[in-house]
């Protein structure tokens, strides 16, 4: 257990190299979590290549029917045409090129966010050293993709440090406050720290500041190459200037390398820019300078109209470029003979660092989930408490379903007919509580689209994001069953034991804890809240029909009998029935006058519960199913979450 506790010592950097795992969920490698920084010896100088770099994309024939063969097999598609570019450092390289011509594509690729079956990892060079895996490129390379994929209720500071957090563990808290501040007052951001990043239905940041923020996210681990994917997209002239001049003063003051794909940029942000690689059709048809760019026009027998600038004007024009540039050879631009100072990978110093990796292995696995899990619980509070549509929603609604239950069912009487009310209470409390998590599945669809960008990354991993969630949500859960529980126990005057009051209030706890479970992993599941919200409803609809209160087990189709036993209301409703009529089994509840033997008793307590099929004790059991049904949807939750991030490509 020590070992679990005890941070990881400092290693070379330069581990962080020679990582290959794919996925960030099953890295074990203390590199994939703590050391997200490049080495400080070769800091200073990184150059990126790409050499006849072509994609194509083959399409699955998604048809489910066993006849599938008899359609047209869809044709591949080529995406980039051996498109080569150098971008050397304290450059900034924009992508342009119409809608369509693979601008994106060549961003994610370089950025290792496409898997390497459709093209040559061999292409794409850093140091002239050939890569020989993905995750080599996302360690090395920021990545900011087109949307801004932010929490809006953490402030500019709380989601810098929150990443911070994550992917500089290695870090001292007072290093990585320095380091977040630094970078606020580098993206000019200072002054909003303490604003909130809102979205379309919370007010915050301006879309430029949340823009620069995205930025700042993946800058935060200081990368030496930055990838953006438009980052001047949806902000207006002046924004998207200051986004441009901000990375164009970082370029020279930290020594980046700097590549970016964007749309018709103003006469003034073109001065920023070092090169452009115009794209057509997925070709190249042109690499360099806007002066090289001016000087081909003009060879073609074109003039710039004065109201436009050579690049817009190129778009005008661009199947004569391309033309043009199928009659030369475009690899001339690339040096590829340059000789670079620093290699990438020095042989030596991954010998002496394997033995001492492995030994550390273990101890910095569990010391970075330990440190994850109270990164993540500490974000996940904030946004409970911040989401007041949760928060007051979930307690009014326990507050309003307890007492108006209680005020409908109240002091039910030990008769016939309280037998038949308290079978409808429990089915109806059942109903009540399962669907009543509803309401946090677009929480989990917004949170879902930030976990699959953080854990792509690296920044933690699916397995703590939902320790996390456990943790959080328990405590938070269990006040809800205590509020919605107490009102409806007592002003109804079920059971009055105390140890079935208690019993009553846990399985309560577990019924919302099952329902969260069920949510959360349907979540996973749906691609929007209308088709979640769908699924949700059909599958308690369904686990309602076969909980055995409106069709008798005796009474359900044998094809239809496994419903039965994977209902979540089966379980609860036998344990509410349970604690309610165990104790009190001997005890008559309906009661008919003879005139021979006077009363005769016709319902006892243990004919309630026979008639249900519960002539046993078994609430314990009922428990550990409902334990094992909230463990078994969030591990599904786990399993889903984990496979889609390792093919996430934002």
């Amino acid at each position: 257990m020590a070992a679990c506790l005890k941070p990881p010592n400092s290693e070379d950097d330069s581990v962080i190299l020679f990582s290959t795992s794919n996925s960030p969920e099953y890295s074990t490698s203390p590199s994939s979590s703590f050391y997200h920084s490049p080495p400080p010896s070769f800091r200073t100088a990184y150059k990126l290549s790409i050499k006849n770099l072509s994609y194509t994309l083959h399409p699955h024939n998604s048809t489910p029917f066993p006849f599938c063969h008899l359609t047209k097999k869809p044709k591949p598609v080529t995406i980039l045409k051996s498109v080569s570019f150098v971008a050397r450092i304290s450059e900034i390289v924009a992508v342009v090129g119409p809608s369509g011509t693979g601008k994106s594509t060549l961003l994610r690729i370089i950025a290792g966010r496409v898997k390497d079956n459709d093209f040559n990892l061999n292409s794409i060079s850093i140091n002239d050293h050939p890569m020989t895996s993905p995750s080599q490129l996302r360690k090395i390379c920021g990545f900011v993709a087109q949307e801004d994929n932010l929490l809006p209720l953490l402030t500019v500071k709380e989601t810098l440090l929150f990443n911070a957090k994550f992917r500089l563990k290695e870090m001292t808290p007072k290093d990585r406050e320095m380091r977040v501040e630094s970078l606020m007052q580098e993206l000019g951001l200072f002054h909003a720290a303490d604003n909130f990043v809102g979205d379309k239905e919370n007010r915050g940041i301006s879309g430029g500041e949340r823009k620069r923020v995205s930025i700042g996210v993946d800058m935060i681990h200081n990368p030496p190459i930055l990838l953006l994917d438009e980052p001047t997209s949806g902000l207006d002239s002046t924004s998207a200037l200051h986004v441009i001049e901000l990375l164009s003063s970082m370029v020279k003051a930290k020594r980046r390398t700097v590549v970016l794909s964007i749309h018709q940029p103003s006469y003034r942000i073109l001065h920023y820019i070092s090169k452009f690689l115009i794209l057509s059709h997925g070709s190249v048809v042109h690499n360099g300078s806007l002066q090289s760019l001016e000087e081909a026009i003009s060879k073609l027998g074109f003039q710039i109209p004065l109201q436009l600038n050579a690049l817009e004007f190129s778009m005008e024009i661009i199947c004569r470029l391309e033309e043009s540039s199928s009659k030369h050879e475009t690899l001339s631009n690339i040096d590829e003979k340059e000789p670079f100072p620093n290699p990438m990978w020095p042989e030596e110093q991954n010998g002496g660092v394997q033995s001492n990796c492995k030994r550390e292995s273990f101890s910095s696995f569990c010391y970075a989930n330990l440190i994850e899990i109270l990164f993540l619980c500490s974000r996940f509070w904030k946004i409970i408490y911040r989401t007041k549509q949760l928060f007051l929603a979930r307690t009014m609604q326990a507050l309003v379903g307890g007492f108006g239950l209680g005020s409908v069912y109240i002091k039910v009487r030990n008769d016939e007919g309280g037998v038949a009310e308290r079978l409808g209470l429990f089915a109806f409390s059942l109903s009540f509580l399962l669907s009543s998590t509803v309401e946090a599945l677009p929480i989990y669809l917004q949170e879902r689209c930030v976990l699959m960008k953080e854990s792509s990354r690296g920044a933690y991993r699916i397995s703590s994001y939902m320790i996390a969630n456990t943790f959080v949500f328990l405590p938070f859960l269990f006040v809800v069953s205590i509020l919605f529980a107490v009102p409806v126990y007592w002003i109804v005057g079920l059971n009055p034991s105390l140890t079935a009051f208690t019993f009553f209030i846990f399985v309560v706890w577990l019924i919302v804890l099952m329902a969260s479970s069920l949510v959360l992993f349907l979540s996973a599941v749906s691609p929007d809240f209308i088709s979640g919200n769908s699924l949700i409803c059909t599958v308690l609809g369904a686990f309602f029909l076969f909980s055995g209160y409106f069709i008798p087990k005796e009474s359900i189709p044998k094809y239809w009998l496994f419903m039965y036993y994977v209902s979540l209301y089966r379980y609860p409703l036998d344990a509410l029935l349970t604690n309610e009529y165990w104790n009190v089994r001997h005890e008559c509840f309906s009661q008919q006058d003879t005139t021979t033997n006077g009363s005769q008793c016709l319902i006892t307590g243990f004919d309630v519960l026979k008639s249900r099929g519960l002539e046993k004790d078994n609430r314990w059991v009922n428990v550990g199913i409902m334990i094992g049904f909230f463990v078994f949807y969030r591990l599904l939750c786990w399993i889903i979450l984990a496979r889609k991030a390792s093919k996430t490509t934002i």
